[in-house]
């Protein structure tokens, strides 16, 4: 799998599936398989056994993992969803780039 162009903490908007449209936070991204885990989409739910830890058990609701060809980045300058160009800086560094308005959209 080619390296992912999302990453943690990023804004995205779900492409295709059942959360279509819904928009969210990254919480993990998983380079290996190419899939993401977003912010209150694709909820799953597990059954637990009780354990020490948790000794209530029961049903649990929690994220699941989207495809990154089904998801796109949000823009934060711009506020629409785009794709993820690159550039090189004065000092040598690669940045992300939104491909809408040429805004640098790496972390600050």
């Amino acid at each position: 799998m080619s390296k992912l162009k999302i990453r943690r903490d990023d804004k995205i908007v779900v492409l295709a599936g059942k959360d279509k449209g819904k928009k969210g936070k990254v919480l993990r991204t998983l380079p290996k398989e190419g899939r993401v885990v977003v912010e209150s989409v694709a909820m799953i739910k597990r059954h637990t056994r009780p354990t020490r830890t948790s000794p209530q058990g029961g049903i649990v609701e929690k994220e699941d993992t989207i495809h990154v060809s089904n998801v796109q980045l949000v823009c934060p300058n711009c506020g629409q969803s785009t794709r993820v160009g690159h550039r090189e800086t004065e000092e040598g560094n690669r940045v992300r780039v939104c491909k809408k308005c040429g805004v640098d959209i790496s972390k600050s």
